[in-house]
């Protein structure tokens, strides 16, 4: 008996601590999973700037291309209707985009082809460690709503007040000092607000983050749509660009150079058909191709020219030859005339 008692407390003693641990592990496992992702930080992401920059640009571009095809709508109804009403419809335009990319939670078309999105910022600060960097959601609706208030009725308000105060003509002297007021708070508020979109810029070029103050003020912030979405330039177009412009800025330097006139004498030769010039109107000028209103004929000959237009060309040129049959002008005659004047070679 005595042996079995030992023999069982012994198995109780081997049990007991293995499930005291099991039960302590089971415990303490929340709390050292809490502490270990507080110890974490945030994984820092970088968005690349120039491809926040070039989502601007594709944007107002964009933009102007919609702007484009809806003037061309207007383009029989009354010239310069359209200009009176150009601030509305640039609103009208700006918020058809805010309308089908923003508020559905989509890109805008420069962000989808930047493959970037904006994501609320604010709810990121609260979270602990995230698991790529671009994870987050989407703008709230209210900051969707602010977005289109200042990016759409910003802009018209402003663009109204400016094209007001100018056509009112605010700014002059002889204004009463209410309206001389105005125009000086409109160009001070227009210069506060360059300012601290210039220190903005700066602040962006550092840091990568919030390209604009409508972004920083939302706390909207570009992030990539896709992790494993490479940004795709076509060097084979780039190459055919440069290609031609290094060839048109050579021709634009090399024709200027040329004598036209030699250049046509000189292939005249080697073309198939060298009576082509004698097979035209022969009553014309062959240099103004127009009828001579003093006609005189080149000598030996005796193709018609215009006198001012056969002067100048064998004074430019001691060795000229008639463009209607190559040979060299030794002189000239006047038609119908027995007065021959002789061009001296120089």
């Amino acid at each position: 008996m005595e042996k079995q008692a030992l023999d069982s407390s012994s198995t109780a003693s081997a049990v007991a601590p293995e499930d005291a641990w099991v039960h302590t592990y089971q415990r303490l496992q929340p709390q050292w999973q809490s502490f270990s992702l507080s110890q974490q930080s945030t994984i820092p992401v970088s968005i690349s700037r120039v491809n926040q920059v070039d989502a601007a640009r594709l944007d107002i571009e964009i933009s102007a291309m919609l702007k484009e095809q809806l003037v061309k709508v207007f383009s029989l109804m009354k010239p310069g209707m359209l200009f009176q009403y150009e601030p509305e419809l640039d609103a009208f335009l700006e918020f058809l985009i805010w309308r089908f990319s923003i508020w559905v939670d989509k890109p805008t078309p420069g962000n989808g082809l930047m493959n970037l999105r904006y994501r609320d910022e604010r709810t990121m600060e609260l979270r602990g460690k995230v698991r790529t960097g671009l994870e987050g959601p989407g703008l709230t609706v209210a900051q969707k709503i602010w977005y289109c208030v200042a990016t759409v009725g910003g802009q018209y308000i402003w663009a109204r007040l400016q094209s007001f105060s100018a056509f009112r003509r605010w700014g002059d002297s002889e204004q009463r000092s209410v309206a001389r007021r105005a125009w000086i708070m409109i160009q001070r508020i227009e210069g506060l607000y360059k300012a601290a979109s210039f220190s903005n810029l700066l602040i962006f070029l550092f840091t990568g983050r919030y390209r604009n103050l409508i972004e920083r003020a939302l706390q909207a912030r570009l992030v990539y749509g896709s992790p494993n979405m490479n940004r795709a330039v076509s060097f084979e177009y780039m190459n055919r660009q440069l290609v031609w412009n290094e060839f048109s800025e050579m021709l634009l330097l090399l024709l200027p150079l040329l004598n036209s006139s030699s250049i046509r004498n000189f292939l005249r030769p080697f073309s198939k058909n060298k009576s082509s010039s004698s097979e035209g109107d022969e009553t014309a000028c062959p240099i103004c191709q127009a009828s001579p209103t003093i006609p005189f004929l080149a000598l030996p000959c005796e193709h018609r020219y215009c006198y001012y237009c056969l002067r100048t060309r064998c004074a430019a040129a001691s060795s000229f030859r008639c463009i209607r049959c190559s040979e060299p002008v030794v002189a000239m005659q006047r038609h119908f005339g027995s007065v021959s004047n002789v061009v001296p070679k120089q």
